[in-house]
């Protein structure tokens, strides 16, 4: 017989409070017609994932994207990946690419985890995003796709010097000398990161940091050169620029402490996404822009065990800069399947994913029912059993289900981390475009989860 304790009966007052908040998604187009209300006219919306590899998350992101992008005029999707890969997909959508088709276009996704942008809502997504410009007929106006992320140091280089072999030769030279530097690690990144971080080899700081300089003390003579095409190039450059400094930074920092390498790298993509909003409010009005990443870093860092260890996040910093012109979206899920590896570099898996925890938010949304559902967390007395911290759980490219309380849950406060959650209680695997034989057989019998 079950014992009932003072924490059930608190949980279950909590549970029919929200009973009555909740918004259940019933696959209408009217859905999402709560969490456009509540974006108003706000020029950010970060929307999470609690996982990289969930398909409904990636699915209904792009709904979501759809819809402000039709009905609220966003123009730009920055996502958590890396600036010239995801610029490939940027020049296929706005129809001024070499890639003859979609898939083609996320082949510059080669970098673990290749699923999180090769997969097939992505394929889906990019594609609609190409259709829709195309539509569209002018320039300005067209949605754009753009990388955050900072992992792509070898790539950037290539990028960089790829612009200026096209501009000032004598300044290509300069850069490849300095950028001669890496040439001893080959691709090997963190390879650098330990030798230079640790003083057992020479820094490369002061020449990414040189060429930066010298490539933004050329921008007038650059871009004056052929108008909008030109700054265009110029901008791509510059930013493949700064993400050299900063991945060198990164990597250096790597194995001097956790904390550092990753406010470095969340620093990185907040101040690529002004950038970002700088570059395009030339052109007019403040643009705005949907934000995809991961739940650790759109979620206010302040409001979870994150900020106590000294760490912060895109969701944070956006935050302090937008405050109310920012509305940030949680995901969540209780069961199901997930696409991720067991270590990291190894092939893609399709793994079960653990019923969620008891004293976690996961758990305590199972059981308010309905499966999928959105919960606006702004100035409503409904959540506000909420506001009691809880476990939360995050899934990044590794799972690691046989130690899943310390590998993948950590206490936070949701009503002040998220402006709204949605709720989807059992998940399934996101497709890979290319299927490993991992992944093919973890398909996941009909009794799941049971097992009977």
């Amino acid at each position: 017989m079950r014992t009932t304790t003072p924490q059930d009966v608190a949980d279950d007052l909590v549970i029919c409070a929200l009973r009555g908040a909740i918004h259940p998604l019933i696959g209408a187009a009217e859905d999402y017609n709560p969490l456009l209300d509540l974006v108003g006219d706000a020029h950010f919306v970060l929307l999470g994932e609690a996982s990289h590899g969930t398909h409904e998350f990636y699915r209904e992101r792009a709904q979501i994207t759809k819809r402000l992008i039709r009905e609220k005029g966003f123009t730009a999707v920055a996502v958590e990946a890396d600036w010239p890969d995801a610029y490939r997909v940027n020049r296929y959508v706005r129809g001024s690419g070499d890639d003859p088709d979609v898939v083609e276009t996320l082949a510059g996704f080669r970098r673990f985890p290749a699923w999180m942008w090769r997969n097939a809502d992505v394929l889906d997504f990019v594609g609609w995003l190409r259709a829709h410009n195309d539509e569209l007929g002018q320039e300005r106006s067209k949605v754009g796709f753009y990388g955050l992320d900072l992992y792509s140091l070898h790539a950037s280089i290539e990028a960089v010097l790829l612009y200026l072999d096209k501009v000032d030769s004598d300044a290509a030279e300069r850069a490849r000398a300095r950028y001669a530097c890496f040439d001893r690690y080959g691709e090997d990144t963190q390879a650098y990161g330990f030798a230079s971080g640790l003083g057992l080899g020479p820094s490369c700081e002061h020449e990414v940091i040189l060429q930066l300089v010298d490539l933004r003390r050329a921008a007038a003579e650059y871009v004056l050169r052929d108008g909008r095409i030109a700054e265009d190039d110029y901008f791509y450059a510059e930013q493949n620029a700064r993400l050299v400094r900063d991945a060198e930074q990164y990597y250096r920092t790597m194995y001097r402490g956790e904390v550092s390498s990753w406010n470095l790298r969340d620093r990185h993509m907040a101040e690529t996404l002004d950038a970002l909003v700088e570059y395009l409010g030339q052109r007019g009005d403040l643009p705005k822009v949907v934000v995809w990443a991961h739940n650790s870093h759109l979620g206010d860092a302040r409001a979870t065990q994150m900020g106590v260890r000294g760490e912060w996040n895109v969701g944070q910093l956006v935050r302090e800069r937008h405050d109310r012109d920012a509305v940030s979206v949680g995901f969540t899920t209780y069961d199901g399947t997930v696409t991720a590896s067991s270590n990291w570099d190894a092939p893609a898996e399709r793994m079960w994913v653990r019923p969620a925890l008891a004293g976690s938010y996961e758990r305590l949304f199972h059981d308010v029912g309905p499966g999928r559902f959105f919960l606006g967390l702004r100035d409503d007395d409904r959540t506000a059993g909420l506001h009691e911290p809880r476990l939360e759980r995050a899934i990044g490219v590794i799972y690691r289900p046989e130690t899943e309380r310390a590998s993948h849950y950590f206490r936070a406060h949701l009503p002040a981390q998220f402006d709204a959650i949605l709720h989807f209680d059992r998940t399934r695997a996101v497709e890979p475009l290319e299927r490993t034989p991992e992944w093919e057989r973890g398909e996941v019998p009909e009794t799941f989860p049971t097992g009977l």
